[in-house]
């Protein structure tokens, strides 16, 4: 069922095989992504393409510095005619949430997309919405241009289960999507999941098997990044301002366990984890100026952490 999945939306999605793994074990984990990439990169075509064929809504919005808190969640409206004020629910009120380019907007519009996320609901007036289920944010930013910008804080940047850093296809990919768009076109996505057999897949990735020693071998990870020291790892320790919440070790354990069932297993190895360490972790581990300095990338400490750890 996932390599079907996977084949609708390779009909309009050429390569980026991280963005789709990764969409995937965070709508099955009921997790949110974070991606960072240069324009043009099919990140809307993407998360459009995988809410068409499971058959979720979809909506997106285009965050910029005048936007509002009540343009994403909605806001009361007086109606003139029967006196009186009814709810206007906002583009948040669906499946899949595209938030292109997030930090193009201010604090408090973030706040409220973060707190829906967090929440799984929505406060209009003295009303609480609950957000359809599933749902998923899918936010963007534009790693270059920094003018007219508000960058996440750390702490909100956490309540991302995965951050996805999207590159350019290969010059063979971009062959083939210059040939589409130009000659043939994309083709039609077809629906091929219902609620029923997502629901399925959610359980079977919960009863996916993970060994004890595997599950501490996670822990060690996130907390080598708080206390390098304690694993010998003193040459990265200079370079960590903060190392990875709590909730990173949940987001990597089940993680571990989406990408395990999207790789046909029914258990959780070492490698499975190696595999999603990153996508998991490196938006939260804080580097200090003298990573910078030393060009020192957050990708460099977990590679150092996993080549360092023993595996179970």
């Amino acid at each position: 069922m996932i390599q079907t999945i996977k084949n609708e939306m390779q009909k309009v999605i050429v390569g980026q095989e991280e963005l789709i793994n990764g969409m995937l074990i965070a709508l099955f984990s009921d997790g949110h992504i974070f991606v960072e990439g240069m324009p043009g990169l099919a990140k809307t075509t993407a998360i459009n393409s995988l809410a068409q064929a499971l058959g979720f809504g979809f909506k997106r919005v285009q965050f910029t510095p005048d936007l509002l808190p009540s343009d994403i969640t909605g806001s009361e409206i007086l109606d003139l005619k029967n006196n009186s004020f009814k709810i206007k629910h906002g583009p948040i009120f669906t499946n899949l949430l595209l938030a292109d380019e997030i930090n193009r907007a201010g604090a408090k519009v973030q706040s409220a997309l973060l707190e829906a996320m967090a929440e799984k609901q929505v406060t209009i007036g003295d009303e609480s919405f609950k957000l359809p289920y599933p749902f998923m944010v899918l936010a963007t930013a534009n790693p270059v241009e920094q003018e007219g910008t508000y960058e996440l804080p750390e702490a909100s940047l956490d309540r991302f289960m995965l951050k996805i850093e999207v590159s350019y296809n290969t010059i063979d990919e971009e062959f083939i999507i210059v040939q589409r768009v130009a000659k043939e076109g994309f083709e039609t996505i077809n629906k091929v999941l219902n609620f029923d057999q997502f629901a399925n897949i959610k359980q079977q990735i919960k009863d996916i098997h993970i060994d004890d020693e595997l599950s501490k071998y996670i822990l060690q990870i996130v907390f080598a990044t708080r206390n390098p020291e304690l694993y010998e790892l003193d040459e990265i320790k200079k370079y960590i301002d903060f190392g990875a919440s709590p909730r990173a070790s949940i987001d990597l354990y089940k993680a571990c366990k989406a990408y395990a069932f999207l790789e046909g297993k029914d258990y959780v190895t070492p490698y499975d984890v190696s595999k999603v360490a990153f996508l998991v972790l490196r938006h939260r581990i804080i580097l200090n100026y003298q990573a910078i300095a030393d060009e020192i990338t957050a990708d460099d400490i977990i590679k150092k952490i996993i080549e360092k750890l023993p595996k179970p």
